[in-house]
């Protein structure tokens, strides 16, 4: 076996598949592109899938990738198994339709026992197949040589998602040895596929031949396909011949730096440290990949899993005693392992230190809170004679304070109690279907579409340098879901030899016009311009009168739509630039909306924008505009366009050609879109609206040329309203009258409120000089009446000040709602009284709820005559 390191092995796979034909895909984002049905791109093909069900056709239908991928659903694994990862690499070779198990499989072989490349053992390799698989069976005994012995049916190997693509499977293990294994060797499960750490599967190779229908069935697809996956750290940890993962040379840079960051703590002295450093090497990749790709820390979704990895690995710091911020300078540690293939991380390390800091700096704030909340609920739960936490106040710590269930039930373990452990997973499940039913119902992958698939006939865009196309050729129409040679009234699909007709892409919408004879008679309608899957210009039309294939049309687009969208988008590219230069260059566009009448950008910022930035935003784009600026496309190959600065669009592919558009110096983006000759054309851009619609993406609205002219005419025309409402004769005055307004609004509110104090006080008198004796207790309970809670706060102030009582009931009658509060004295509480408790018994009595601390309660209700027999029960409460 070579000895190898990890960046080598990455490249001889690529090298190895590149020599077979294949393209190599880089690897794409970790945040998915336009599906809804992933949160994290996790795996190999979750970046391929247009290829896969039909979608679109690839130019070479053989593909190779290293993909990095996030999977998260066994993170409380993670450290405690040799293998669980929750950010790691999948290398694949895939097959779109072109070659199938007779090649797919030697060439797996010859991969990983060539002298030429891997060199493993053949002696320490066996294979799982599906057990009706009799090809792939054969294939591995005679063409490849592998014994039966070595060849495992397994009635598992069957790859299925649900709806869509699926197939038998065959896996590939590689046996470690008897002194890797975790079982004897003689235990039913010590086999190739087994529960066991001797056989290690290094690769699936899956044999896409079959659509599962949404009837149950499986058909045959028009197209087989191979899809494989071998994870990169676990071959390197075969290659490096390494335990685990983690000690290879992808982890042990960062378990190292760790090491110097801790109190003393080493690696490899005892597990329960060694956990702790496994998931500090394991998060820290996630989190430098993930911010790296314009993930951020949320509350929710992608942001979410980013917010509790930095909290687990901060936790685990805290065990090998690291008080201080750390995880953050880990970055460059991961950066300098991955820069071969991933240079972007070293490219982008102070952005992405920036966010991991500072979210570290937050969590020890609510590290602090938790803390202190779970001694309180200690506290608590010892002076009601409880040893046992419940289940969902451990789940609250867990889930609002980041803390592991395993650290509260230490903490309750060095107090004499414990965790109730099936609440908590109750909790726990609950959380995971609300999860599962907030996610797209929509399947992972679709059924190929063979009719389009099948379409080959060319089609060229001619719409750059013109609008009308008079020699245009019917090539193809489908109608009623068929190839037809006539299209009759009604709704088709048809593609042309030519079109000036732009497909939807980028985030530009589709052209609108008409199909005319070439006399001038318009025979149909244009509504929507798509790409098919072998990438022509599918062109839905509302036929008014026959269409027949191979004859010849005059193809006009809508001229004005065409310009006003052409206008937006270059907007797009100005807004881009823009926000690069006043926010920081690591914001990048995270989608993008270009229709006629306004756009829709979509970017990724730390942060929130403020109205300074928007200005400077906005003045940036208006003085591009008046510089009328040329704008300019040239077609070329992608290194030559990365060399001009050109930059890359947020989750779009590029083949070895693309197309730059340059406006002036200012701006060169790869783009497939419309534009005007001149940024003079846009006239003017007016930003409407900026807003944040998830973790980290803000989105701004704009409009331009006349939307903008408008949308300032009705600005001013609210303005010109206001200035007369408040009685200015000049709209410049406008801000200083609203400012004498609120003023004048504040002097009188602060004048009201002076005189609610007063009846308060009138209000109050003498209700504190008849308290009554219930029990040991001293008990004042009255209705009065007050302007609502903030006044009935104000007695029990009072109430407690003068030690009228041991416990104070109010309530008072705003409009049709109750307001009620309760105060005890700390004599009260020592008998074991709580206002909170005291306040559940009796607001449902006024038709209401609430709660509170044990010395003061509030609620608040819709039942006013239920206030007696509320301060009756409170009585009655005191009685018991």
């Amino acid at each position: 076996m070579k000895q190898l390191s990890s960046a080598q092995i990455r490249q001889m796979f690529l090298d190895f598949f590149k020599s077979k034909g294949h393209d190599v895909e880089p690897s794409a984002s970790l945040i998915p592109v336009d599906d809804p049905t992933l949160l994290w791109i996790n795996s190999g093909v979750a970046t391929l899938k247009k290829y896969f069900d039909g979608t679109v056709i690839p130019k070479n239908p053989r593909i190779t990738n290293a993909q990095k991928s996030i999977r998260t659903n066994d993170i409380e694994n993670v450290g405690k198994t040799a293998r669980h990862l929750t950010f790691f690499e999948m290398l694949g070779n895939f097959s779109v339709g072109d070659y199938f198990k007779e090649s797919a499989i030697p060439w797996a072989w010859e991969f990983l026992t060539s002298p030429d490349w891997l060199a493993l053992d053949p002696e320490k390799l066996s294979v799982t197949v599906y057990p009706k698989d009799t090809e792939a069976k054969r294939i591995w005994h005679e063409v490849v040589g592998l014994p039966e012995s070595h060849i495992i049916e397994v009635e598992d190997n069957f790859w299925d998602i649900g709806e869509g693509p699926s197939g038998p499977d065959s896996e590939i293990f590689y046996d470690r040895g008897q002194a890797f294994n975790n079982l004897p060797e003689d235990d039913p499960e010590s086999y190739p596929g087994g529960e066991n750490e001797r056989y290690l599967e290094v690769w699936n190779i899956v044999f896409s031949e079959f659509n599962h229908l949404p009837d149950g069935r499986y058909v045959e697809q028009p197209h087989k396909n191979i899809d494989t996956g071998m994870g990169l750290e676990r071959l390197v940890s075969v290659i490096q011949n390494t335990k685990t993962n983690f000690e290879t040379d992808l982890f042990m840079p960062i378990i190292e730096a760790t090491q110097k960051l801790s109190a003393g703590k080493a690696y490899g002295q005892n597990d329960k440290d060694d956990v702790s450093f496994k998931i500090i090497a394991d998060h820290a990749r996630t989190v430098t990949f993930a911010i790296g790709d314009g993930a951020l820390p949320s509350n929710e979704g992608r942001g979410y899993v980013l917010r509790r990895l930095i909290r687990r690995a901060v936790l685990n710091g805290k065990k090998l005693g690291i008080e201080q911020d750390f995880l953050y300078e880990l970055v460059p540690v991961v950066g300098e392992i991955m820069q071969s293939y991933y240079p972007e991380i070293l490219d982008n390390q102070a952005f992405i230190q920036k966010v991991i800091r500072s979210e570290e700096a937050r969590f020890r704030e609510t590290l602090d809170a938790g803390v202190n909340l779970l001694n309180q609920s200690i506290a608590d739960l010892k002076a009601e004679q409880q040893t046992v936490i419940p289940g969902d106040q451990a789940f609250k710590l867990f889930d609002t304070f980041g803390f592991p269930v395993e650290m509260t039930a230490e903490y309750a373990e060095d107090e004499g109690m414990t965790v109730d452990m099936d609440g908590f997973h109750a909790q726990m499940e609950a959380q995971r279907n609300r999860a599962r039913s907030a996610r797209s119902n929509e399947q992972s992958m679709g059924s190929q579409n063979e009719l389009l698939m099948d379409i080959k006939s060319e089609s060229q865009f001619t719409g750059y340098t013109q609008l009308d196309d008079k020699e245009a050729v019917l090539d193809d129409i489908i109608q009623n879901g068929a190839l037809v040679e006539t299209a009759e009234p009604g709704q088709a699909q048809v593609i042309f030899s030519r079109t000036p007709f732009y497909a939807e892409m980028g985030g530009q919408v589709a052209d609108h016009g008409d199909i005319k004879q070439l006399d001038g008679t318009v025979v149909a309608h244009v509504t929507d311009v798509q790409h098919a899957p072998n990438g022509q210009n599918i062109h839905t039309v509302e036929v008014l009168s026959p269409l027949h294939v191979n004859e010849t049309y005059w193809l006009s687009v809508e001229p004005s739509r065409r310009q006003k969208v052409s206008r937006n988008h270059t907007a797009t590219h100005l807004l881009d630039q823009a926000l690069r230069q006043v926010l920081g260059e690591h914001t990048h566009q995270a989608g993008s909306l270009v229709e006629p009448d306004y756009l829709r950008f979509d970017f990724t910022n730390f942060g929130q924008v403020t109205p300074e930035q928007l200005a400077e935003v906005e003045q940036i784009v208006n003085e591009q505009i008046w510089a009328a600026l040329p704008i300019s496309a040239i077609e070329t190959d992608i290194e030559s366009a990365k060399k001009l600065g050109a930059i890359a669009m947020f989750g779009d592919k590029y083949g070895d050609v693309v197309r730059v558009v340059s406006i002036g110096d200012f701006n060169k983006e790869f783009d497939g879109g419309t534009h005007p000759s001149n940024t003079s054309e846009l006239g003017l851009f007016k930003i409407t609206s900026e807003s944040g619609i998830g973790a980290g993406v803000r989105r701004v609205e704009a409009v331009t040329s006349k939307e903008a002219f408008e949308y300032l005419n009705h600005q001013q025309a609210l303005l010109n309203e206001t200035a007369q409402a408040l009685k200015v004769d000049q709209v410049n005055n406008v801000p200083q009258k609203a400012e004498q307004l609120q003023a004048d609004l504040k002097a009188s509110q602060k004048k009201v409120e002076g005189l609610q104090a007063k009846l308060a006080a009138q209000a109050a008198a003498g209700i504190f000089d008849d308290a009554k004796q219930v029990g040991n207790l001293t008990l004042i309970a009255k209705a009065v009446q007050v302007a609502g809670m903030n006044e009935l706060r104000q007695l029990g102030d009072d109430w407690k000040q003068k030690q009228a009582s041991d416990v104070l009931v109010l309530a008072t009658t705003v409009g049709e709602k109750v307001n009620l509060l309760v105060a005890a004295s700390d004599n009260a509480i020592q008998a074991g009284i709580k206002a909170g408790d005291l306040i559940k018994q009796i607001a449902p009595l006024v038709g209401g709820g609430g709660g509170g601390r044990p010395d003061m309660a509030q609620a608040g209700g819709k039942k006013p005559e239920g206030i007696d027999a509320a301060l009756k029960a409170a009585a009655d409460f005191l009685a018991k």
